[in-house]
């Protein structure tokens, strides 16, 4: 197995030797505005998208665009076969152009005011989303999802598609067996569910309570009927390899602790995977998991140089990032 998968591990590993890391990221965040930062970032690896004069809003797309452009790079030297671990990966990137092609059906500009943003270009990592582009109704978006790879029956209203497509996500990468990512997959699933039920006084039903089932355990939802919520029982009743991601919570206030706690442990388990000297799927795992990191930390840095790179915001992104 290890000789077709030469090029696709090579090539992963410097991709990832590429990535600004947290000084890198840093340095942008500490840039005294977004000129000076992205005047920066377009002289790095970065530089395939993100250009001097965007806008906030259009750099951070363009920062997950450059991303996305080394994700299919990358797919074109795997293993003929083998590119669904990436386009597992990329349907982040879908499940993004759905959320906008939503809100494109209702309002004609996105709630800042800026144009809406042009959709990431899949390529052949596209799972339905050269079919839902087309699409014209909530109707139409409905009746696709239904019957393409996503599988979503039952969610006809916005918010369920919004959940529902994360929730499917997390159980495509446990169903297709990838135990690398399972614990980054469900550990992400608890997070944005005890945000929705806990946070928002929105519990899950019908077809989002099954699928949150699906990949998070029904004893999982029980944990979360009691008032006030328990975090200690909801931890306990998490599958064992994401419970981590609840460690050292003990108020639904500080729940955005997980959310940075989950991004450093995907970075430190993609390294870890990136260290390996086999070559198989494990070290271009590794490589997906610490460039998604970097592209996370470089958006927040970008944030940060927007409002001027000093006091408070930068100290918010050091306790972050």
């Amino acid at each position: 197995m290890s000789s077709p998968w030469v090029a696709g591990v090579v090539r992963a590993k410097a991709l990832a030797r590429r990535r600004l890391g947290p000084a890198g990221a840093r340095a942008v965040a500490t840039s005294p505005g977004l000129t000076q930062a992205l005047t920066a970032l377009a002289s790095s690896a970065y530089g395939h998208d993100v250009r001097p004069g965007q806008s906030l809003g259009a750099a951070q797309h363009a920062v997950g665009a450059s991303l996305l452009w080394n994700m299919r790079v990358l797919a074109g030297w795997l293993p003929r076969g083998h590119a669904d671990v990436v386009r597992l990966f990329a349907a982040g990137f879908e499940v993004a152009n759905i959320d906008e092609h939503l809100a494109a059906l209702h309002h004609s500009s996105t709630p800042s005011g800026e144009p809406a943003a042009s959709p990431y270009t899949l390529g052949t990592l596209d799972t339905s989303w050269s079919r839902l582009s087309s699409t014209t109704t909530l109707t139409g978006i409905v009746e696709v999802l239904e019957t393409s790879r996503w599988r979503l029956r039952g969610f006809t209203t916005p918010r369920e598609i919004h959940l529902g497509l994360r929730l499917a996500w997390a159980d495509a990468v446990v169903a297709a067996g990838v135990p690398e990512a399972a614990g980054w997959a469900r550990a992400g699933a608890a997070l944005l569910v005890l945000k929705e039920v806990v946070l928002e006084g929105r519990p899950l039903v019908g077809p989002l309570a099954l699928r949150a089932s699906y990949v998070l355990g029904p004893t999982f939802a029980g944990a979360l009927s009691g008032r006030p919520v328990d975090l200690a029982a909801v931890r306990a009743n998490l599958p064992s390899g994401a419970r981590w991601v609840l460690d050292g919570i003990d108020q639904i206030e500080d729940l955005w602790r997980g959310e940075a706690a989950w991004w450093h442990r995907v970075e430190r388990d993609g390294f870890a995977l990136l260290r390996g000297s086999a070559y198989d799927r494990g070290p271009v795992i590794g490589a997906l998991a610490v460039l998604a990191v970097d592209a996370w930390r470089v958006r927040a840095a970008l944030e940060t140089a927007a409002r001027g790179g000093t006091g408070p915001t930068l100290e918010a992104f050091d306790g972050v990032a």
